[in-house]
């Protein structure tokens, strides 16, 4: 038999690149359409361009970016020109939001046993042109609480609430006292409301090398990884709910717009954070860490630093923290370009990435704008070649995401009775092309798009598609790649989490200079992706499943991923609860998302048979990708999450406790969490509900494609 590679090598000799999956059968296309799609994806896969990709990623870049800044409109502007000669109509929503101005004045320094000011800035590189822009900001955490505190310092790993508990088990008070956290475990804003809420005075949170730095291979400029005054800057936001903190639930409409918003006052809103906090790099780090002189701490609290951590400063250690952040009223827009369908304009497939960023963002987030618009001018050229996809294609370009994922959650918000009607899918692209190793996280439904549309794209400079690089990472390759669960963190949160739309995130990634001064075009071009070719290959795979979804005559959702990640899921929660109430069973789940299984089955037995006969009507299948649109919408519940009424999927959100995590049926893993069985009956009764309003669904899918029970 011939060895893959030798087979490769064979048909590119003779026929160029030509992926097995061209031979696979297309879900939801007849024969004859499925054709035409695979035609029109060939042509389609030669469109996108590294030049182009690096040219927009060039331009995008140019200087540093921050939502509500002039320099962020300018980025809009070439966005706007961009999509707008691709062909797309382009709109530009406004909102108003409560932000942060900027980083005001921050002040960190010893004060005993010796004074020193400690660096909150970026060294300024020979090696890089970009860190001399004298535009650059010092490192900072948006929604600070503002102080000035002179105090003792304590350490506490990674800040996360296991690592508080365990300082009160060690005996360790962080009342009045400065924190000093790594990066990494949780979320930031969760390390500011643990300390808070521990009574520290202030946190004060740094890289550590072990985690991104020396440890991990060479510093930049030399290498990938974080040099001693590399500072990574973010938002600390913790309220119970998404997007602007003025108006939850409500878009932040433009103060002087002719409809009138409700906003609350910023005292009225329970969350902010009173205590200041401000993010170093690992070498001002040092200089605190190094002249701490309590106990050691436990081993796994060791970090990269070259000497033994400790748990406590002592008394002759005093470290001075001030911030006083002005925040205001800030003007933000997002910026909507829509590829008109052709057949159905009112079915949509959004695509969307932010582009406000910290500083320049090279790869977070705009090497997923870049990757954006490079498919924007892909589409647009097919267009008007006479290609024009069959439903509405819109990539959306989301202002603010970097202080709490504010202006798609705005844009939801806006659109929420549009979108539940129109929406389709959403795929997030933050970040998207930060390396060479690809990976995803879906919904359900779109585990098997993104699989296959991965058969059919080449993998950068190889004899292997994406999907065979992808499979070569996986642990159990019998098993194919790993799909992620989607958690918190960017903007599909809205979509999936609030309003029920199947979300995926995909992209190729590898070590950054995360939310840095040095995430620039330099450290691009230099270290991080030379090649520039993630760009378009990830265009490409988020271009075919576009493409799938928009030509598709029945909307190619896999609904037999339902029944079989939810008993997956309901294994963990059970276990969970078990650990703690051991007669507990979610068996009456578990039957019904066998049930679910079934059905998703018969359903995509059905479709394979009549799709190609003359057995399925105009009328029934409008009606068959109408119910299919909604399908998710199923898993939708009022009254919300206990921790947070404004996430109402039952199925997906993020982990309140780390904000970043996924979490999978999260109305039991909260139960869970709390070590309680008070609300699971008033659960089960609501997760019951929906899994019944999936089946029922289903059950209209099978009796339109012709099976009666």
């Amino acid at each position: 038999m011939m060895d893959k590679n030798r087979w490769y090598g064979l048909a590119i000799a003779l026929f160029g690149f030509m992926p097995l999956a061209w031979t696979q059968s297309l879900v939801g296309f007849s024969a004859l359409n499925q054709s035409k799609e695979q035609e029109l994806e060939k042509q389609f896969l030669e469109l996108p361009k590294s030049e182009t990709f690096k040219n927009h990623l060039r331009e995008l870049t140019r200087e540093p970016h921050l939502a509500g800044s002039p320099a962020n409109v300018r980025v809009a502007d070439y966005m706007e020109k961009s999509m707008r000669q691709a062909g797309f109509k382009v709109e530009r929503p406004p909102y108003d939001i409560y932000l942060p101005t900027g980083p005001g004045e921050i002040a960190l320094e010893l004060v005993t046993p010796v004074r020193m000011p400690l660096n909150i800035k970026e060294f300024v590189l020979e090696e890089d042109p970009f860190s001399k822009d004298p535009n650059t900001q010092p490192g900072w955490n948006s929604y600070s609480g503002n102080g000035d505190a002179t105090a003792e310092v304590v350490y506490a790993n990674y800040g996360t609430k296991e690592d508080f508990e365990q300082l009160a088990k060690l005996g360790v008070s962080v009342k009045g006292k400065i924190v000093i956290a790594r990066y990494g475990g949780n979320f930031r804003g969760y390390k500011a409301k643990y300390a808070q809420a521990a009574g520290a005075a202030g946190l004060i949170i740094y890289t550590d090398p072990e985690d991104s730095g020396y440890m991990k291979g060479l510093a930049y400029p030399e290498g990938k990884m974080f040099s001693e005054s590399t500072i990574q800057r973010g938002s600390i936001l913790t309220l119970d709910y998404t997007g602007d903190p003025l108006t939850p639930f409500e878009p932040a409409l433009p103060l002087d717009g002719p409809q009138k918003v409700a906003r609350l006052k910023p005292e009225e809103v329970k969350g902010f954070h009173s205590i200041p906090v401000t993010p170093i790099g690992y070498g001002a780090a040092k200089e605190i860490l190094g002249r701490m002189s309590g106990k050691p701490v436990p081993e796994s609290w060791q970090g990269g630093l070259p000497f033994t951590y400790r748990l406590e400063g002592g008394p002759k250690l005093t470290v001075r923290l001030k911030v006083n952040q002005p925040k205001g009223m800030v003007r933000i827009e997002n910026v909507i370009g829509t590829l008109e369908g052709s057949e159905f304009p009112d079915e949509w497939i959004i695509l969307g990435s932010h582009y406000d960023a910290w500083e320049f963002g090279a790869t977070d987030p705009n090497s997923g704008t870049a990757m954006l618009l490079t498919l924007a001018d892909a589409l647009g050229e097919m267009a008007r070649q006479g290609m024009r996809p069959k439903r509405s294609i819109l990539i959306a370009h989301w202002d603010a995401e970097e202080h709490g994922i504010l202006g798609s959650t705005e844009w939801v918000e806006q659109f929420r009775d549009e979108l539940n009607r129109k929406g389709i899918a959403y795929f997030n692209a933050d970040g998207a092309c930060s390396g060479l190793s690809f990976g995803g996280a879906a919904a359900p439904s779109l585990k098997s798009l993104l699989l296959e549309a991965t058969k059919v794209v080449p993998y950068p400079k190889s004899q292997m598609t994406v999907y065979d690089h992808w499979v070569e990472k996986a642990p159990n390759k019998l098993d194919g790649p790993g799909i992620g669960s989607l958690g918190g963190g960017s903007d599909h949160l809205g979509f999936y989490a609030h309003i029920g739309i199947p979300s995926l995130s995909a992209g190729m990634g590898g070590p950054t200079m995360y939310h840095s001064a040095y995430d620039n075009f330099n450290w691009y071009e230099t270290v991080g992706e030379p090649d520039f070719v993630s760009g378009p290959t990830v265009a490409k795979v988020m271009g075919i499943m576009a493409l799938r979804m928009a030509n598709a005559e029945v909307i190619p959702f896999d609904l037999s991923r339902y029944g079989k990640d939810l008993k997956l899921h309901l294994g963990t929660a059970e276990k969970a609860i078990k650990a703690y109430a051991p007669d507990y069973s979610a068996q009456k789940m578990m039957e019904k998302a066998e049930v679910l299984r079934q059905r998703a089955e018969a359903f995509h037995t059905l479709l394979s048979q009549k799709i190609n006969s003359k057995g399925l009507k105009k009328a029934d299948l409008m009606i068959v990708n109408q119910t299919l649109l909604s399908m998710e919408r199923a898993f939708i519940d009022e009254k919300g999450m206990a921790y947070g009424a404004w996430y109402r999927s039952l199925y997906a959100s993020s982990d309140p406790y780390s904000g970043y995590a996924s979490w999978m049926l999260p109305g039991l893993q909260y139960e869970a969490s709390l070590k309680s069985t008070a609300s699971l009956p008033d659960l089960e009764a609501r997760y019951l509900a929906a899994f019944q309003r999936l089946e029922d669904k289903m059950n209209l899918l099978n009796k339109l494609l012709g099976l009666v029970r």
